[in-house]
Parts: C-alpha cells; structure tokens; sequence
C-alpha cells in the first residue's frame, strides 16, 4: 500500500528522467580511465572541513533534490560536511560546480551501522542538503533498483569515484570510472575469497585487477538497465587491507536493494525512483587513520 502510495506523487525524477545521463559514459575500461564529464551526473564528492579548506574524502549519488546517499563510515558527527554537486575535475573551477553546505543534525547513518565493525553490514546513510540540488546537464537523479534485486554473476557495472588510482597512490583531479563486472554471494563468500566478512546485503564487484580505492568510498556502483537507463545498485563500501585490488578480494559494496524502506521511510519521495523501473576489512574513505588496503 505505502510504494503503491509512493509510486503515485508526481516527483520531479519523472520529468527529467533519472538514471539518463546527457553525457554517455565510455564503454572501454582497462583499469580504470577519465570518465567522460557528467557522464554520470548523480556523482558527489563529499567534502569535510580541515585547517579551513575543504577536502575531499568520499563520493556519493544525489537520490532526490535535497538528499545524498553515501556510506555510514563516511560520516562523523565532529566534521563539518560540504557536498558538491555537477564536479568532474576537482583541480579546476568549470562552472557546473554546486556547492552545497551540510547543516548539523542532518546527517543519518542506518540505525544498525556499527563504525567499528564494518564487515557486520548496514554500511549505509543519507544526507539532506541545505538546500535544493539545481537540476540539468551536469546534475541529475540516480535511479534506484527495486527491492530485493540480486544482480546475476558477472553483470558489467561501473564504479565512479576520486578514489586513489593504486594502493598508497595519488587521489585523481579528474573523475575516474572502471568497469566492475559483479561477483555473486555464492563465489564471493567462499572461504578463499572474502568469506563470513560479506554478507548477502553486500554486493562483491571486480578482481585484482580493477577495483575501488581510498576516497571511493560511499560512491556509486553504477549498473545498466535493458531500457537504457542505470541503477545504483551499491554504496560503495570496503575493499582489502592488504591492497585495493587483492586477488579474490573484490571491492565489497552494501546492496542498495537491502535498504529499500529505510531509504524510502527517510526519503518518502524516492519511491519515485524505485517504482519506476523493474529492470582483514578497510574502509575505503580516504581521511580514514591508519588506512593500508
């Protein structure tokens, strides 16, 4: 009764079409490359505050006009928070940049999130912007998958991010995106692999050869629908401390489709974006101390 209620307000996301970037992502990744600009457009860099600069230390995909969906890690209720929307080349000022500051109190980790036990799940949050998102080109609306959505073995996603480009490397000026092709609870949980430390409200992506790093952290895993459109089926969550691409250690995202109510409880207007469609562990933000993955 409540997504039947929800799938009937009229929402902006139904005009502008969420999840349909102006600008088509490239379809050739060999380990990661520059995306092509605001070709994912739902990306935001999350900012904190430091010596009276910003700095960036994660992604995240804007979910309504005045809402952001990041990782619970992510989030520390002692840092001062910008969010910046409509960015692709952080060294530079284009002109697409919205920079929107982020009010004390209205920063909301899962009520089950636990900052010291992150394997344990329920890596998840939102965050309500001062005020409303404008828009356009550089700026839309992600989708979301409906819940419960499982991705098959081996569906090609993307991550996006400003993550660092290798283990202990440099942070990118420019948007990154490599194309992760999705690893099923049943290889992923295996004892080899990452075992009891992923659960099925977690989504496993990528190899040793391509994965998430430091600063990608509660960004997006970006999926293509039949009808053209993209989903953000993960936040992304974690990956190895024993290097961003260990063998038989994917990137580790939490499972977007696991949180359905609570996102739509805090967020009631999102059903838009749902009902619309049916198509050793270290986090990986980047001001996170003592990090070695």
């Amino acid at each position: 009764m409540m997504l039947q209620l929800l799938c009937s307000l009229l929402f902006v996301a139904l005009a502008s079409g969420c999840g349909r970037p102006s600008y088509q992502p490239s379809a050739r990744v060999v380990n990661g490359e520059d995306a092509v600009p605001h070709s994912w457009p739902w990306q935001v860099s999350l900012q904190y505050k430091k010596n009276g600069a910003f700095h960036h230390t994660c992604g995240g995909s804007l979910i309504a006009p005045d809402w952001v969906m990041t990782a619970g890690h992510c989030i520390s209720n002692s840092l001062t928070y910008q969010v910046v929307l409509g960015e692709y080349n952080q060294a530079e000022d284009e002109g697409s940049e919205q920079v929107i500051p982020i009010n004390a109190g209205d920063l909301f980790t899962h009520p089950l999130w636990n900052p010291n036990c992150v394997a344990c799940g329920n890596d998840i949050a939102l965050i309500k912007l001062s005020r409303s998102a404008q828009l356009g080109d550089a700026v839309q609306l992600a989708c979301l998958p409906p819940a419960g959505d499982i991705l098959p073995n081996g569906a090609a996603c993307y991550i996006s991010g400003w993550g660092r480009l290798y283990t202990g490397g440099p942070l990118p000026d420019k948007l990154q995106q490599a194309l992760l092709p999705v690893v099923d609870y049943e290889h992923c949980s295996r004892l080899d692999w990452w075992g009891s430390a992923v659960r099925k409200s977690m989504v496993c992506a990528g190899g040793d050869l391509v994965s998430g790093c430091n600063g990608d952290s509660g960004g997006p895993l970006n999926c293509p629908t039949e009808d053209g459109s993209w989903q953000v089926h993960g936040v992304t969550s974690f990956v190895s401390a024993f290097g961003c691409n260990t063998v038989k250690k994917p990137t580790v995202f939490t499972r977007v489709s696991a949180f359905n109510d609570w996102i739509e409880e805090a967020v009631p207007k999102t059903g838009d974006l749902i009902c619309k469609r049916r198509d050793q562990i270290q986090p990986s933000h980047e001001n996170e101390k003592n990090m070695r993955p």
